[in-house]
């Protein structure tokens, strides 16, 4: 899961629980989410990468450069 890209389909930010979805074992899954570094807002359809997995539903993300 780590390193692995996804799609904002929830906003995730400080008090925020997000969403986003991620292509991974031959589909796309939806992910409870929440900023890596607790202090930034990332908004919907911004692409991120997967930096702490959490299982089962749990991710860390933050923005790709250039979103």
């Amino acid at each position: 899961m780590v390193g692995l890209m996804g799609r904002v389909t929830g906003t995730v930010g400080p008090g925020l629980v997000g969403e986003v979805i991620v292509r991974v074992r031959g589909g796309a899954e939806h992910f409870l989410a929440y900023a890596a570094t607790g202090t930034e807002r990332i908004e919907r359809g911004t692409m991120v990468t997967v930096v702490e997995y959490l299982p089962p539903r749990t991710v860390y993300v933050s923005a790709m450069y250039g979103s």
